[in-house]
């Protein structure tokens, strides 16, 4: 049986667009409201500011004029609410019973398009997101992530903590919240995505009720990303326990053609216990309880990381041998085997995700939102068995000769160390 959904998609005059993906023998509906745009929109006195409109519209819209009455009608039924901010997007989703996708509907579009923002709310939720970034700057394992942003693209937006400064986020009001509203949060930048019980036809009136009469607003594309030509290393030096780093270089995009060979580069170097890195730091080595890596693609720009969290004394020998893990997945073609196991992990992986109605949303509705190109799980399917062993190699040379970056927290004073480990890979 195929594992792709029969999806309607359809363009409002205004622009928004509506991805309906209707799903055999499931009682829930899953919505999430899209926008194209993040941190990466941001200037420096506004950093910060789509994150705390992500908060404060939770505070109170439309027919749901306070976060208890927001919280109250999705939970009354059953159902949960979230969001989410990253560099590129936002995107506010709920998960309801089928029979109550419009009120789902009703709720988040009055969250973002008619949102009380209440000064003394406003002022209330300063106070919440500036703790949340304390939070951040006391957990190392999420700190390390921010710095790593901070070497990969310095003195710009897409370097910079998606939730701003203390500073910052302490001079955003109100008003400051509207005018960042009514210039981004437009339809021509919307994607509505539904999944579940949905009927196409119900859902496109939902959406034209929700959002058929907010006007459009023109606003000027984001600065184009800058790769960095400065320092490799970030080092913090701080009294932990254990020295939490992140290392990589820059990738592909995920407009370039070359997406699904990084995605199983990834796989093959460090997604999953029968990973090289989780095999030979962890299992053979013993030089990591958690040892992995990823990939963050941005529509011009993307990189490939992996993370370390490691006993400090061993911290140098642990990124010296991850560093020779992609250097030999840069000089050796990947064995047949061992890239038909990694091709299937990712098809599995991507069929197991698309399973639940909220996954399926996102997984079409983001893709509309970014790349303007819709691909079923079949499409993915058929570009990773398309990949090569060779296309590997040369990818994990690409990354390997741009020169690799590292941000590392721990106790360490002299950056030495791990610039030699760095350097190892060229």
């Amino acid at each position: 049986m195929s594992a792709d959904p029969t999806y309607a998609l359809h363009r409002l005059p205004t622009g928004a667009r509506l991805i309906a993906a209707p799903m055999r023998e499931r009682r829930s509906a899953a919505v999430a409201f899209m926008f194209s745009v993040g941190s990466r929109h941001e200037d420096a006195p506004s950093a910060g500011l789509s994150h705390f409109i992500e908060h404060v519209v939770f505070k109170g819209g439309g027919r749901f004029p306070t976060a208890r009455a927001i919280s109250e009608a999705i939970e009354s039924v059953g159902g949960s609410i979230n969001a989410a901010t990253d560099k590129e997007a936002t995107v506010f989703y709920t998960k309801v019973p089928a029979e109550h996708l419009e009120l789902a509907c009703e709720v988040l579009g009055g969250m973002v398009f008619d949102p009380v923002l209440d000064g003394a709310e406003v002022a209330k939720e300063r106070q919440v997101v500036i703790e949340e970034l304390r939070m951040c700057l006391d957990n190392p394992q999420e700190h390390v992530g921010t710095l790593f942003d901070e070497v990969m693209y310095p003195d710009q937006p897409l370097g910079w903590d998606v939730a701003g400064t203390e500073e910052t986020v302490q001079s955003f009001d109100g008003e400051a919240c509207r005018r960042h509203l009514d210039r981004h949060y437009r339809p021509a930048r919307l994607v509505v995505s539904m999944a579940g019980a949905v009927d196409p036809a119900q859902a496109l009136e939902l959406l034209e009720r929700a959002v058929g009469r907010v006007g459009a607003a023109a606003d000027a594309p984001p600065a184009p990303a800058a790769e960095s030509h400065g320092s490799a290393l970030r080092l913090v030096n701080k009294r932990t326990e254990q020295a939490n780093i992140i290392l990589g270089g820059y990738a592909c995009s995920y407009l370039d053609p070359r997406r699904s060979v990084l995605d199983l580069l990834n796989v093959v170097l460090g997604e999953g216990m029968s990973s090289r890195l989780f095999q030979e730091l962890r299992e053979e080595r013993a030089l990591a309880y958690d040892v992995h890596s990823f990939v963050a693609k941005l529509r011009d720009s993307g990189c490939l990381g992996i993370y370390l969290g490691c006993e400090p004394r061993r911290a140098a020998e642990a990124v010296r041998v991850a560093v020779e893990e992609l250097a030999r997945l840069a000089t050796t073609v990947v064995e047949p085997d061992e890239l038909a196991r990694a091709k299937e992990y990712a098809q599995g992986r991507l069929l197991l995700h698309l399973e639940g109605t909220g996954a399926m949303s996102q997984f079409l509705g983001q893709q509309e939102l970014l790349a303007g190109e819709v691909l079923v799980a079949s499409d993915v399917i058929a570009a990773l068995e398309a990949v090569t062993a060779e296309e590997i190699r040369a990818m994990a040379g690409a990354i390997c000769s741009g020169g690799l970056r590292a941000a590392v927290i721990g106790p360490f004073a002299k950056p030495e160390r791990f610039e030699r480990a760095l350097a190892s890979a060229s």
